[in-house]
């Protein structure tokens, strides 16, 4: 007979690619009613972004249609993202899923390029994302994400001031740029540093968050601790250029990461080649080639993609647009796209492991 359990058993061979479980047992398929030679369930993925959505889709209205009487299928998607495991010592942030470190060896890599795109490619799948910039002495994501001259606001409770994150295209987001002046340079020790990162962590109403994406500053200090032994991460990605030079500090940053038990989510390559707007067919290797994949495979960590250098990209930073919002067509709006997927599906797969 074609009934719910005739359903659930033709897709228990259906597994998660990620997971390499089946759908069934992970209670990823829901809701399935059956009308004459109708068929409908709710596929629930474990992120938005899942980047084999349409696979999975496929997978399961090709079982679902080798039962006799089937007729038409129809197959709703939603998402639940699930919540990185609580660590001892370690203090959650109120309402956030995830959290997930971007990070560099050194500066001049493009990392906050990175990381404001990759929030801002999260957010367009339907995810709740938060941005907290905690380059406090270069900050510089305000300005990459069209709030330079935003005023954020400050409330005061009985528990302190709770500072309310600005917002724009989809990501909420808090940086020392909305702190202080322009021109002012923070000159701070340590201490200071560690406090105004646990207060962007826990004193921002940051609310229900997937992801909250952090941009971290270069190398491999205080703000890197600060955040590795304070709260449960879901991972870290290490952003490089293929030169040597940025290799070299982009290991260090890796190892830095896997001595403090932070997973390390795998290595983007920027700037990998230059694609010149008036012979977009051509390419150019201007820092080199192929050193993101020497790393990885060295390293053994995942390279999650590689990111062209187009005029587009550094225009869309410096006007507050991020490519995958100006130019999603582009080169490297669909190479950060891609590296959003991955990244939100390796945190999942942490996540239920």
């Amino acid at each position: 007979m074609l009934n719910t359990q005739a359903i659930l058993d033709v897709l228990r061979p259906v597994q998660d690619p990620e997971l390499q479980k089946s759908l069934v047992d992970l209670n990823m398929i829901r809701n399935v009613a059956v009308e004459d030679g109708n068929v409908s369930f709710t596929l629930v993925l474990t992120t938005p972004a899942c980047p084999l959505r349409e696979f999975i889709v496929e997978d399961c209205k090709k079982a679902v249609t080798t039962l006799p009487g089937v007729e038409n299928v129809e197959v709703e998607v939603t998402a639940e993202t699930p919540q990185q495991k609580a660590l001892p010592n370690q203090q959650s942030v109120a309402g956030t899923k995830n959290i997930i470190a971007v990070s560099s060896g050194k500066g001049g890599v493009g990392k906050s390029t990175v990381a404001v795109n990759i929030a801002v490619a999260l957010a367009q799948t339907g995810a709740k994302v938060g941005l907290l910039d905690a380059d406090i002495y270069g900050p510089n994501a305000p300005t990459m994400l069209g709030l330079e001259n935003t005023e954020v606001q400050v409330e005061k409770n009985e528990a302190g001031d709770i500072l309310q994150p600005a917002f724009n295209y989809g990501v909420k987001m808090v940086s020392m740029g909305f702190l202080i002046d322009p021109d002012q340079p923070v000159i701070w020790r340590g201490p200071m540093l560690n406090g105004i990162i646990r207060q962007f962590l826990y004193q921002v109403n940051w609310g229900d968050l997937d992801y909250l994406v952090v941009d971290m500053p270069p190398g491999t200090g205080d703000a890197q601790l600060t955040l590795a032994q304070g709260v449960p991460m879901a991972g870290a990605v290490i952003v490089t250029t293929p030169q040597t030079v940025s290799l070299l500090d982009a290991r260090r940053g890796l190892k830095m990461f896997e001595q403090l038990g932070v997973k390390v989510l795998g290595i983007v390559e920027n700037m990998s080649y230059f694609i010149p707007p008036d012979a977009p067919e051509r390419s150019y290797d201007l820092f080199g080639s192929g050193g993101g994949e020497k790393a990885s495979k060295e390293l053994q960590v995942p390279l999650l993609g590689c990111i062209p250098l187009e005029i587009a990209l550094r225009e869309g930073g410096d006007k507050g647009v991020p490519i995958v919002m100006s130019a999603p067509e582009s080169a490297s709006a669909q190479a950060l796209t891609a590296i959003a997927q991955n990244i939100a599906a390796k945190v999942s797969v942490a996540a239920l492991a």
